[in-house]
């Protein structure tokens, strides 16, 4: 494993699972009432996307939403005192990026299309070859599939998360609100890797199709070809040998 893998994977431990609900828990353990632990364990996720922010030299509209929805809810839980506002936040971003997503699709260029160049980068010879298949049907087709399976499914998850917030405990829907993510993200990832290698076999296929086809079609144009130079070959013997009989009867006259 890369250094920046083991970087990343540190990170979301730090800063997204394992500190927050360390320090919820460490803080109420101490005293600290719900709502103020829940926005205190919500400053390390800040921290985390502001670090990757600055790290990366960019600003991540994932990253974005995520710091929106910490702000929000932060704020509405310490004018309201009710805890259900700050771990409501993150249903919110979640929602909001699902919707993007179904949005996109009056576009022609699906999110998740736009995701997977950026993250090849557009610049690079990859990122051309990649943007490059958007002239095939089925490339484009494969693309609006899957922006409407991670729209759909970012919906859900959002739905799902603000149940669990009104049925269970804080400790527990804080604990579900920092897992919950990543497990629908690996499930999404899986999916979408399998997907594409189905639509790559399924291409290839085509391919092999089309090229068998147009094989095809050289070799019947080639026999077309032969046959008519015979074909020729043979008139051009026979209007010779008339020429000649005629040449001979010519002479035999004369």
């Amino acid at each position: 494993m890369d250094t920046g893998r083991l970087r990343s994977i540190a990170m979301i431990a730090i800063f997204d699972i394992g500190g927050p609900l360390l320090a919820y828990h460490l803080l109420q353990s101490n005293g600290v009432g719900t709502v103020p632990a829940l926005v205190l364990s919500g400053v390390l996720p800040a921290i985390g996307v502001i670090i990757g922010i600055i790290r990366h030299r960019r600003v991540d509209a994932v990253g974005v939403l995520v710091l929106a929805g910490i702000v929000v809810g932060a704020v509405l839980g310490l004018v309201s005192h009710n805890p259900k506002l700050v771990l409501d936040e993150g249903s919110v971003s979640t929602a909001v990026f699902g919707l993007i997503c179904l949005g996109s699709l009056a576009t022609d260029k699906p999110m998740m299309y736009r995701f997977a160049l950026e993250f090849m980068g557009p610049d690079t010879e990859r990122g051309r070859e990649f943007a490059d298949l958007r002239q095939y049907k089925e490339f484009r087709r494969a693309f609006v599939v899957i922006t409407v399976v991670w729209g759909t499914a970012y919906l859900v998850e959002a739905a799902v998360r603000v149940l669990i917030v009104q049925e269970a405990s804080a400790g527990t829907a804080l604990a579900v609100s920092k897992v919950l993510p990543y497990a629908v993200a690996a499930a999404l990832i899986a999916w979408t890797l399998g997907y594409g290698r189905l639509q790559k076999r399924r291409g290839d296929r085509i391919a092999a199709a089309y090229a068998a086809a147009e094989a095809s079609e050289a070799a019947e144009a080639g026999r077309t070809a032969e046959t008519e130079e015979v074909d020729g070959s043979a008139e051009s013997a026979e209007i010779g040998d008339a020429t000649a009989q005629g040449d001979a009867g010519d002479a035999h006259r004369r």
